[in-house]
């Protein structure tokens, strides 16, 4: 079933994987319900996002999440010339895992936020990967953004606080922020159903 679900994501199947169109629909829809939360509960939800870096328990939640679908990559992907070492990753990663758990609690949730972008962006780019539509260019601009600031957030993952406290700072830079993350899911939610 596994094995199923990741060649699903990662277009292994001859078949195909996970269709363009509705990668794109559930992302607008997620871009655009999560920002039109954040603009309808603005104080809700600047507390969450104020409490998020150091809240344990979202951390220990995205992690193992992280956690299982690294586990589904590492059993089922090709690793060619490296195939040897698939018995060891498949021993260090729980202990890692673990490890981190315990010893790494300080901002874990935005690391583990950020391990779950780049885990996030492979799918992405493999249903938008060589679709003829020209507007499909918008989920592998996500797709990379996750990429970056998730490595970021991974290495550096203070910088999460720091730009939670900058946007905070000045209700335009809050507004700009929402409306801006509106309009994307907006344009991506209707440039799916219409041209995906």
């Amino acid at each position: 079933m596994l094995t199923d679900l990741h060649n699903y994501l990662y277009h292994l199947e001859p078949t195909g994987g996970i269709p363009l169109k509705p990668t794109g629909v559930v992302l607008g829809l997620a871009l655009l319900g999560s920002h039109l939360w954040a603009w309808l509960k603005a104080d809700q939800a600047r507390a969450f996002l104020k409490a998020f870096p150091r809240h344990y328990g979202w951390g220990v939640a995205l992690l193992s999440v992280g956690f299982l679908w690294g586990m589904m990559c590492l059993f089922n992907m090709d690793m060619g010339e490296f195939f040897f070492l698939r018995k060891w990753f498949l021993m260090a990663v729980p202990i890692g895992f673990v490890l981190v758990l315990t010893q790494v609690k300080e901002f874990l949730a935005v690391r583990a936020l950020g391990s779950l972008m780049l885990l996030a962006a492979g799918p992405v780019l493999a249903a938008a990967f060589l679709q003829p539509q020209v507007t499909r260019l918008l989920l592998p601009l996500l797709a990379y953004v996750w990429i970056i600031v998730g490595m970021f957030f991974v290495g550096m993952p203070y910088l999460m606080r720091d730009w939670i406290d900058w946007v905070l700072a000045k209700p335009v830079r809050w507004s700009l922020a929402v409306w801006s993350g509106v309009a994307y899911g907006a344009l991506m939610l209707i440039l799916a159903i219409t041209t995906y």
